[in-house]
């Protein structure tokens, strides 16, 4: 079956007149919503701790900022961009209590709902437009006249208003410059964590590092492994994000593509491990987890955090990555290594 994909002809604007749009953080998703629906010409206003540190940052690109409890009581949508974490704890002491009935809730990632650690009541519209990119990369975008695609759903529609309502905060957002998604809070966050965990992070980071484990134990410069084993990634992934895997295949040398289709190291049993994962998230095991280390104090969290700071490919990474010209300014260690969304991440409401 087709996916369902909208774009701007398909949303109206003036959905949002006579209406207020509360952003609730201003991290690196925050400040890219607060400053494009600003931009779109929507009523914004940005929810935050007085005493966070966001607050002088939304208020130096001219932005209205309140307390997160007065943020919400004036507005009929509010669009809550905080960590996972944070998200329930927030939205039954500041959201929850302070409310318009019938207002909209919006999210940019299911996980909360789809989970049931927010349940709002069947009165409240609630939508999702989740950006398929990094906050810094949906500012950027819109401000070049493009957008970024978006995957979006409903949950409950009280009114039978609310696809209209999140296809123009889509169109908004400049998502809808290059399309909408339909999907569902289960498969979004459902598909978003398997992603994560078993692809993007815990797939390719893991593979990386051990690969340069097994040349360096074998025996061979370090220099060298960094380059063999995770410098070209970024090429190869440039090449399938122009032309698919089939470009990234073709665009290398005839050796390269037998050693990847006769390779074993991915394997059948790598898949079942795959879907134990998906089971793990499907049934929210590891969510609960998750959620209960959190509560904790993040022992857990803290400890892997530390475990896994120091890659052994990062012995030689800093040294090389200085070595190329569009690597510009001085060398920084990751933790170090401080953007603009990364100082405000850490800044949000929680």
């Amino acid at each position: 079956m087709a996916a369902t994909i909208w774009y701007e002809k398909d949303a109206d604007l003036s959905v949002f007149n006579g209406k207020k749009v509360a952003i609730l953080g201003y991290g690196s998703q925050g400040h890219a919503h607060a400053l494009n629906l600003r931009d779109s010409g929507v009523d914004v206003v940005v929810g935050l701790r007085p005493t966070s540190k966001s607050v002088e940052f939304a208020k130096e690109q001219g932005l209205e900022v309140k307390s997160v409890p007065e943020a919400v009581a004036e507005a009929d949508v509010v669009m809550i961009l905080l960590p996972d974490q944070y998200q329930a704890k927030v939205y039954k002491e500041d959201v929850e209590p302070n409310l318009k009935p019938g207002a909209a809730l919006a999210f940019a990632h299911g996980f909360n709902i789809h989970y049931g650690y927010i349940k709002p009541s069947a009165d409240h519209p609630v939508f999702m437009v989740a950006p398929k990119g990094p906050g810094h990369i949906v500012r950027r975008e819109y401000a070049a006249g493009r957008g970024v695609p978006v995957v979006v759903a409903v949950e409950q529609d009280p009114d039978g208003k609310t696809w209209d309502l999140c296809l123009a905060y889509a169109k908004a957002l400049g998502a809808l410059r290059a399309g909408a998604i339909k999907t569902t809070f289960t498969e979004e966050t459902e598909t978003d964590l398997f992603g994560e965990q078993d692809v993007l992070m815990g797939g390719i980071n893991h593979l990386c590092d051990m690969g340069f484990d097994v040349l360096t134990e074998a025996g061979y410069q370090p220099e060298i492994a960094y380059f063999e084993v995770f410098h070209e990634l970024k090429m190869l992934v440039d090449l399938a994000n122009e032309g698919g895997l089939n470009k990234a295949r073709w665009s290398c040398s005839d050796t390269a593509q037998y050693g990847d289709y006769t390779s074993t190291v991915i394997n059948e049993e790598t898949k079942k491990r795959m879907e134990y994962q998906l089971k793990r998230i499907q049934d929210g095991s590891f969510a609960k987890e998750f959620m209960d280390d959190q509560a904790a104090g993040a022992p857990k969290f803290k400890k892997l955090q530390e475990e896994f700071s120091h890659p052994h490919l990062e012995t030689v990474g800093p040294k090389l990555r200085a070595m190329f010209s569009w690597n510009n300014g001085p060398v920084k260690d990751a933790d170090e290594a401080e953007s603009f969304t990364g100082k405000i991440a850490r800044a949000q409401v929680q």
